[in-house]
């Protein structure tokens, strides 16, 4: 009884250092937000903020158009999103569920081309946008961003429809369904968590991004909220409370959608993982 207990006792000390490791920064952030400029720079530091102030928020939006910068996100990731889950739906569907010459090979390649950094893509990408005039516009974003996440949707919906019955779409098909019509009233609703875990990881991983949209825009109301916070500072300045409260605000959406989505994001990464 005596080792179950040390052991349960040692794996709830390394989950509360875990959870510490991942918090942390983002408490500091929030913790820093809140502080004057002259207490930031006080020796000796204080962590908490010894008289809160609002003063750095209102600095966010003074000084630069940060709502513009948070509506320009919301639209590419909402518009990217859902681009990204109809593709990735149907790719995912032909994928898990039907049989076609060199379907191992494809899919292989789609998680390959996952895996490569953005940095190598990064030229091309520039080059095609900006041949084909989408510099500086939201078309221009959106893309590029469905091209680099809709291969972890592929695959995460592949898994999915892969786990669910085949005797569910027959009974369609013989009620008069055709394999779209099966999809959309069968097999889509069936794999609402797959479609759920798909939708948070594009958007998160768009909303976080900060080199397409650094190097795809350069018009100030176009930026994005992540490239956007970049323009608080400046040469010879880092104003460390109204970058901090600028982070904070910026997290806010990401963080509401994994608080809601978090079961539906583990459970998408592992589909597949015992089921074949």
């Amino acid at each position: 009884m005596r080792i179950p207990r040390v052991r349960r006792t040692w794996f709830s000390i390394l989950v509360i250092l875990g959870v510490g490791i991942s918090i942390g920064p983002y408490v500091w952030t929030l913790l820093t937000s809140l502080k004057t400029e002259d207490e930031l720079f006080q020796v000796p530091v204080t962590y908490l903020p010894q008289v809160p102030t609002f003063e750095n928020y209102v600095n966010v939006f003074a000084q630069n158009p940060f709502g513009r910068f948070i509506l320009n996100s919301l639209i590419v990731c909402t518009v990217a999103t859902t681009v990204v889950l109809v593709l990735g739906s149907l790719a995912g569907y032909a994928f898990g569920r039907l049989r076609f010459p060199g379907k191992g090979p494809l899919l292989l390649g789609v998680l390959a081309f996952s895996t490569l950094p953005v940095m190598s893509l990064i030229v091309p990408l520039y080059t095609i946008v900006q041949g084909l005039g989408w510099l500086n516009s939201y078309l221009g974003l959106i893309i590029p961003y469905v091209t680099w996440t809709l291969p972890l949707a592929v695959f995460i919906l592949t898994n999915f429809f892969r786990q669910i019955s085949k005797n569910l779409e027959e009974s369609a098909w013989i009620d008069g369904a055709t394999r779209l019509g099966a999809l959309r009233h069968v097999i889509a609703p069936l794999s609402g968590p797959g479609l759920v875990s798909a939708a948070t990881i594009t958007f998160v991983n768009i909303w976080n991004d900060f080199l397409i949209g650094f190097t795809l825009v350069s018009q100030r109301e176009m930026r994005t909220v992540t490239v956007g916070i970049t323009m608080y500072q400046s040469e010879f300045a880092f104003p460390w409370g109204t970058i901090t409260a600028a982070v904070s605000i910026a997290t806010i959406p990401v963080a509401i959608l994994l608080l809601f989505g978090q079961r539906w994001v583990t459970s998408g990464l592992t589909a597949g993982a015992i089921k074949g």
